[in-house]
């Protein structure tokens, strides 16, 4: 039988109009200490996002994302925070923000297969 391991993971949403509160979960970011993983995985429905606010720039949307993902990799050039610890990295991602693309509150959970579980996570509440 595998181990479990705690992870902790966030969902990305696209707040389109921050003062309305609307969102649309466009992502998600999983965490695990113990295997030293933090990975995004994320899709934008540009359709449904404009049903919200047509006026949205979809393009920046995009553009923030892929800041994202380039954090969670360490991709060097992508951001000074990228360059941080694991950990520290993962926290500053999912810190309370007021701004278009924000993420849940951090929920935690046990899994065996860390890439798995994100998408599981993913499919759930994303797709």
């Amino acid at each position: 039988m595998q181990e479990k391991h705690l992870f902790e993971y966030a969902v990305i949403r696209v707040v389109p109009l921050v003062e309305r509160e609307e969102f649309m979960n466009v992502g998600v970011i999983l965490y695990c200490a113990k295997l030293k993983y933090l990975q995004v995985r994320y899709q934008l429905n540009k359709e449904k996002l404009c049903g919200f606010n047509n006026a949205l720039d979809i393009e920046t949307i995009e553009h923030y994302l892929a800041a994202l993902e380039g954090i969670c990799a360490g991709l060097p050039g992508s951001s000074p925070i990228a360059q941080l610890p694991i950990p520290e990295r993962f926290r500053w991602l999912t810190a309370t923000r007021s701004t278009v693309v924000q993420t849940s509150k951090v929920h935690p959970g046990f899994c065996s297969d860390a890439n798995a579980m994100l998408q599981q996570l993913f499919t759930q509440l994303v797709l």
